[in-house]
């Protein structure tokens, strides 16, 4: 590996992904590479893209907000451009990722009750069935 470009295998052991997904990213146009006839050399940005690509399916965006985001670094906002709508978009994740699991609290609380009532019930008929 140099530090300019990566092969797809330096690549997959590097970001731990497969070639499958590496192709997957460069036909939607979020991955560059460098082409010479089949090879692919992905570099510095393609790492950087990558980063932030896992990054962001780690947290739930889609690959359409990813590449909006990503390609807000290419207009004329740039970098900064890029981070505002990057930390917007991840507060308002961040917002339906605690609704959520507010809600899932909820849902866990009721299964709990409903699993405790049918223990006491099933415990119910086996003393009712010791009495008989």
């Amino acid at each position: 590996m140099t530090d300019e470009v990566m092969t797809i295998r330096e690549m997959c052991d590097e970001y731990d992904v497969t070639p499958r997904t590496l192709r997957f990213y460069e036909s939607k146009e979020l991955l560059a590479p460098i082409r010479q006839g089949s090879k692919r050399l992905f570099t510095r940005r393609d790492r950087a893209r990558l980063k932030l690509i896992l990054r962001g399916k780690k947290f739930g965006f889609s690959l359409e907000e990813i590449r909006q985001i990503l390609d807000l670094y290419e207009s004329d906002g740039g970098e900064q451009a890029q981070l505002k709508r990057a930390h917007d978009a991840a507060k308002e994740r961040l917002s339906e990722m605690e609704r959520q699991r507010d809600e899932l609290s909820g849902t866990i609380e009721e299964l709990k009750s409903e699993i405790e009532w049918s223990a006491n019930v099933l415990t119910s008929y086996s003393q009712q069935a010791a009495a008989e």
